[in-house]
């Protein structure tokens, strides 16, 4: 069991996350270049103020994917909480609601210029098997967010979509 994050008083980022597994049950991540640090996650990102939370995962889907007009949105299945500085320092950390999106097997084409993608910090996307999770050697400075991914798609390809909200931990 995870220790509760302490958040009062940090500036913490609202965001939303998609899982996107297609058919096939492959995951579909994406890989951004964080100081020196290749992390492995789901797409998404962080909320506007006031953004409803189905119109900032759909314009994120958009971004990044190509996918927001089309996508069907399941439940949110995950969350968690993280602590560290970014964007420059305006942010503590954030707060990550994850949503199940299935959906055929596609090529990602998104809105966003890959310019504008590194610019982002994402620099990659790819599909992955469970298999392929699970054998992925991570280290200190290339691993998944979080950091038990893969067994958590394990599960939900298995099992499907949990009956309450999973926190992740880190």
């Amino acid at each position: 069991m995870t220790e509760p994050v302490q958040v009062e008083g940090l500036r913490i980022r609202e965001a939303v996350r998609a899982v996107v597994i297609d058919t096939d049950d492959n995951v579909l991540l994406v890989r951004w270049l964080l100081r020196e640090i290749n992390l492995w996650g789901t797409p998404g990102g962080g909320m506007e103020p006031g953004e409803p939370t189905e119109v900032a995962l759909r314009r994120e889907l958009d971004e990044e994917l190509g996918i927001g007009a089309t996508a069907t949105i399941g439940p949110q299945i995950w969350e968690r909480t993280h602590i560290v500085p970014f964007i420059d320092g305006q942010w503590d950390g954030q707060h990550d609601r994850f949503f199940l999106v299935r959906t055929p097997p596609f090529d990602p084409a998104p809105q966003l210029t890959r310019e504008q993608l590194e610019a982002e910090n994402l620099m990659h996307m790819q599909w992955w098997t469970p298999d392929e999770l699970a054998a992925y050697p991570t280290s200190d400075t290339e691993f998944f967010a979080p950091r038990r991914l893969p067994e958590l798609v394990a599960d939900l390809v298995t099992n499907g979509p949990p009956p309450t909200v999973i926190d992740t931990g880190t």
